[in-house]
C-alpha cells in the first residue's frame, strides 16, 4: 500500500495501551520504537517478543514502522571488530529474521559505539523550557571511550564487513535498514572515529550497498549541525529521489557540529516550510517523526507536551504543502 508523506511518534521503549491512545488521539498512525525494552539475555530480538508489539499495534489499528536501535552490546564486537563479532552476527541475523517474520518492515541501525554525547548544563530556551547542547571543546579532556583508539578506515572497514552480511538477509526478510547519522557529527570523540557526519560518508555508504533495503533515517538536526539549512536540503535533493530516505527525525539546532544546541522545532536554522514543501514536491512518500524536544514546564519524562508541539507544526506543515501542490498527493 503506497502511502504519502505523513507525520508519527516515536523516541520511546514502552508500548502500553495508553502510549497507543496517545498516538491516535495526536493524529497519528505511524510509530517507531527507540531500543524497545524487551529482553535481551539471548543477545537478540525473540520472535514472540517482536510478535507482541506488533500485535498490540494492529489492535490499535497503529502502524509499527520501524525498530530503532538495538542495544548497543548486541553489536558492539561488530562496530569495533572485537572477537565477538562472529555470533555477534548470528545474532543480528536472527533479529532481522524475527522483525520480517511478524511484519516490522524496518530497523533503524546507528554506527556509533561511543554513544551519543551531550554537554551540561542544558541550554535554557523560551520561557525557560530547556534542551540539549553540546559543546567540543569542553570535552576536550575526555578519556577514551575504550581500550584505544579507532580510526576512520577501521570504522569503515568493520561497517562493511556488516553491511556485506547483514544487508542480504534483510533483503530476503523484507525489513529496510535505515542509518542514523554521528551524532553529534564531529570527526571522533572518545578515540574511536565517527564516520557518518558528512554528506560524502553518507554517499559513500548508500553508493556502495545500494539496495531498495537499504538508506538513510534523515536526521534533520544531525544534518542541520553538519551545515544548516543549505546542507538539509542538498541532502534532500539527492537522496529523495532514488528512495533513499526512508524516515525522518524532525528536528533542529542552533550552532554546528562542533558547538549547538538543540531548539523548539519553529526557532531553529533550518527553513521548516520549505523543506516540507521540497519534500513533497520531490515525492517523498516516507514519514517523519519529532525526534528531540524541549523539556517544557509540568511536562512528563517523555516531553508529551513538546511532542504534541512538533507534531501540530508538522502536520500544519505537511497540509500546507499537500494544498498547495495537491496534484503530487
Amino acid at each position: 500500500m503506497s502511502l504519502p508523506m505523513r507525520v508519527g511518534l516515536g523516541q520511546f521503549n514502552e508500548l502500553t495501551d495508553e502510549m497507543c491512545q496517545f498516538i491516535k488521539q495526536i493524529g497519528c498512525d505511524d510509530f517507531l520504537m527507540n531500543t524497545p525494552n524487551l529482553p535481551t539475555d539471548s543477545g537478540f530480538w525473540q520472535i514472540d517478543d517482536l510478535a507482541a508489539l506488533k500485535a498490540k499495534a494492529d489492535e490499535h489499528d497503529l502502524r509499527l514502522m520501524a525498530l530503532e536501535n538495538v542495544p548497543i552490546p548486541f553489536y558492539l564486537d561488530i562496530m569495533l571488530g572485537g572477537d565477538g563479532r562472529e555470533q555477534q552476527l548470528t545474532n543480528m541475523v536472527t533479529t532481522v529474521r524475527n522483525m520480517g517474520k511478524v511484519g516490522i518492515p524496518i530497523l533503524g541501525y546507528h554506527w556509533i559505539p561511543a554513544s551519543v554525547w551531550r554537554t551540561q548544563p542544558a541550554e535554557l530556551l523560551r520561557g525557560g523550557a530547556q534542551a540539549t547542547r553540546f559543546h567540543e571543546a569542553e570535552h576536550a579532556d575526555a578519556p577514551l571511550s575504550f581500550d584505544r583508539v579507532y580510526s576512520a578506515e577501521e570504522m569503515w572497514d568493520n561497517y562493511c564487513w556488516y553491511l556485506d552480511r547483514i544487508l542480504p538477509v534483510a533483503e530476503e526478510a523484507g525489513v529496510r535498514l535505515a542509518l542514523h547519522p554521528d551524532d553529534p557529527p564531529v570527526p571522533t570523540l572518545g578515540g574511536v572515529a565517527r564516520i557518518f557526519g558528512s554528506f560524502e560518508g553518507f554517499r559513500r555508504a548508500m553508493d556502495k550497498y545500494d539496495s531498495p533495503n537499504h538508506g538513510l533515517d534523515f536526521c534533520m538536526g544531525c544534518w542541520s549541525e553538519m551545515g544548516g539549512h543549505e546542507n538539509v536540503m542538498k541532502g534532500f535533493d539527492y537522496f529523495v529521489p532514488d528512495g533513499k530516505i526512508i524516515y525522518i527525525h524532525f528536528r533542529d539546532v542552533k550552532g554546528t557540529a562542533d558547538c549547538f544546541h538543540e531548539c523548539f522545532i519553529d526557532d531553529g536554522q533550518v527553513d521548516t516550510f520549505a523543506v516540507v514543501q521540497q519534500l513533497h514536491a520531490l515525492g517523498f512518500d516516507g514519514f517523519m517523526i519529532p525526534d528531540h524536544v524541549p523539556a517544557t514546564v509540568g511536562d512528563s519524562p517523555w516531553h508529551h507536551r513538546g511532542r504534541a508541539h512538533c507534531v501540530g507544526f508538522m502536520q500544519a506543515l505537511v497540509q500546507v504543502a499537500q494544498k498547495l501542490n495537491p496534484k503530487l498527493v
